[in-house]
């Protein structure tokens, strides 16, 4: 008599088991969903953007690199950019090095390609030097713009 209650007792507990093992989990489920929005996928935008700008630079482009070095493109190469500091001193650096754009240069006149990187020639000089917009720099940036 004492066995088969406990055999039923046993069936019962098994059946909610699961349901148990679930609320368990919930928890853990929650916090990485709360992770996701609110730490990974910012960050897949942040890195999207910063491809999208490395890819998008141009002759007369004013940059900051990762080192501090705020200076203006003169030459755009695949993976190699040639940033000029002061007048006639010439620094080359990796592309991705480059962390903000403080000024853009406006787009070569004409049917030239869509890709950034080929109409260095097509701009002459007096528009590759002349910033079409001031974006509102960021950060340490507002420091270090000359304005």
């Amino acid at each position: 008599m004492l066995i088969s209650e406990a055999y039923a007792q046993t069936a019962d507990a098994g059946a909610a088991g699961g349901a148990g093992l679930l609320m368990q989990f919930a928890p853990l489920i929650l916090i990485f969903v709360v992770f996701y929005f609110l730490l990974i996928r910012p960050q897949q935008k942040r890195a999207k953007d910063h491809r999208d700008m490395l890819g998008n630079l141009r002759r007369g482009d004013r940059v900051v690199t990762g080192g501090g070095i705020v200076g203006t493109v003169q030459k755009v190469a695949d993976d190699e950019l040639t940033i000029e500091i002061a007048e006639n001193v010439r620094v080359k650096v990796i592309r991705s090095t480059v962390t903000t754009v403080l000024a853009r240069t406006e787009p070569a006149k004409g049917g030239g390609s869509s890709n950034g990187d080929k109409d260095e020639d097509a701009t002459t000089p007096a528009a590759a030097n002349a910033p079409v917009e001031a974006e509102k720099p960021k950060g340490l940036s507002r420091f270090l713009s000359r304005k």
